[in-house]
């Protein structure tokens, strides 16, 4: 589950608790209009109302999926209102002393709201309160202690209840956001080399994903050999290999421009996408990583006075139109070339126009 998709589901319950609720108050309207507490009079206007707002704020809400908690606010005034105004209206027709009406109506008008809008607070006071105060006026203080209990009491137990559903949502939402933080963390941990911190080959990939063509000059992809590495590593030992990979991986990095995107490519293999250059400077900063990985003192880590050298060779290749396993190969047969030509140089591949024409 993602951040969007919690909210999505946040907003699916708040819709299923609106449906609830007018499905509820259109089923209790049609009840009383074809079973009335009283004959005279057999309905009200605003007891006709009901079902029929029930059912076009139904439609509106289906049709604009959106805010269902500030619609449901919107729709329990209107229908806490209208209730209100047919327990009016029905009790002027009634006796004086019609107070069973009163609390029957009174839990009827409770009951809808709490098990429809349970974790919604705001949404059942504005839908019980405006009865609750019309029956409170129209009882002439004969049964004022219990209504005001019968009203107090599940605004209070519905507050705390609010308050546990809330601080539950806040756990949940900052666990979700935790697990997103830790999973993007190790996806990035994913595509990092572990000896260099350079990209990996999937690092290189997800920065292929995100590359646009260029604005200004080319991108170039350098492609960086060690020279007889297997000898060095035969010679001083894997310890002392991994070390040396360490060396030219800082200097390769410290030497490109920090918008230049440096892979491990493979074992003794490095990769270089430069971006926005011109040929000419993708020559010289090629050259310049060359040079400060010859100048490397690597000491030997057994005898800190014995000092190792290493040197790259390389392939220097156009990225044409993106397309990267193209350039790839191309700098690859460049890289070959310069291993027959010594080592230690560059060797840069034809450019894609020159072969065309």
């Amino acid at each position: 589950m993602s951040a969007r998709s919690y909210l999505e589901l946040q907003n699916s319950k708040h819709r299923l608790s609106l449906l609830l609720f007018l499905s509820m108050n259109a089923a209790s309207a049609l009840f009383t209009l074809m079973v009335p507490f009283q004959v005279t009079p057999a309905f009200t206007l605003p007891l006709i109302g009901i079902p029929l707002f029930c059912l076009a704020a139904l439609g509106y809400a289906l049709r604009s999926p959106q805010k269902y908690i500030r619609k449901l606010n919107l729709f329990a005034t209107i229908l806490g209102l209208l209730w209100a105004a047919h327990i009016y209206v029905k009790h002027q027709y009634g006796p004086n002393d019609n107070h069973s009406f009163l609390l029957i109506s009174l839990f009827s008008i409770f009951f809808i709201s709490a098990i429809s809008l349970t974790d919604n607070v705001m949404a059942f006071c504005l839908n019980a309160v405006p009865s609750a105060l019309t029956i409170l006026w129209l009882d002439d203080m004969q049964n004022t202690l219990r209504i005001l209990f019968t009203i107090l009491l599940p605004i209070v137990a519905f507050s705390l209840h609010h308050l546990m559903l809330k601080r539950s949502e806040i756990f949940t939402q900052n666990l979700v956001a935790r697990l997103y933080h830790e999973r993007d963390k190790f996806s990035d941990l994913s595509m990092l080399d572990p000896l260099t911190g350079l990209y990996n080959r999937r690092g290189l990939e997800n920065k292929l994903n995100q590359l646009l063509a260029p604005t200004a000059g080319h991108h170039f992809v350098l492609l960086l050999d060690v020279d007889h590495f297997k000898a060095y590593n035969d010679r001083y030992g894997h310890t002392m290999g991994d070390q040396a990979l360490l060396q030219v991986a800082t200097a390769i990095r410290d030497t490109v421009r920090s918008r230049d995107i440096v892979v491990r490519y493979g074992g003794e293999e490095f990769l270089v996408l430069l971006i926005n250059v011109s040929e000419e400077y993708a020559a010289s900063l090629a050259e310049n990583v060359r040079q400060c990985v010859q100048e490397l003192r690597i000491p030997h880590h057994r005898d800190p006075l014995e000092i190792t050298k290493v040197t790259l060779s390389a392939g220097i290749a156009m990225l044409d139109e993106l397309d990267v396993d193209a350039a790839i190969c191309a700098a690859d047969s460049a890289l070959y070339r310069a291993k027959s030509h010594g080592r230690n140089n560059i060797q840069q591949a034809c450019s894609p126009h020159a072969a065309s024409s």
